[in-house]
């Protein structure tokens, strides 16, 4: 049994979804890192250099781990039925998940 990070962490975020516990789009995001509802926040392989800069800038202030996943903005679009390049997810159960995957990559 091989371990696939993608297909890992598309399943864990669709359970999220379903859950009602992430936030999507950048300002979005932003505000749930700010009033401290983010417990991670994941950023697609092809987010831009500047979306990420300022996610991680953002995370950094407020220690909010940032967590870049192998799922494109596509692959998230097809999750949440639109494209998307920056989540939050406002679970610390979930945020470990993530992290779990990440480092078992």
């Amino acid at each position: 049994m091989s371990f696939d990070p993608m297909k890992k962490t598309a399943d864990l975020l669709s359970i999220c979804i379903k859950a009602g516990k992430t936030v999507r789009g950048f300002d979005s995001v932003c505000g749930a890192i700010e009033n401290g509802t983010a417990a991670c926040v994941l950023t697609a392989s092809d987010a831009s250099e500047k979306t990420v800069k300022e996610a991680a800038f953002r995370c950094g202030k407020y220690s909010v781990p940032l967590i870049k996943t192998a799922l494109s903005k596509d692959d998230m679009a097809r999750l949440f039925g639109k494209s998307t390049a920056v989540i939050a997810v406002a679970d610390k159960g979930f945020a470990e998940g993530f992290a779990k995957i990440v480092q078992a990559e």
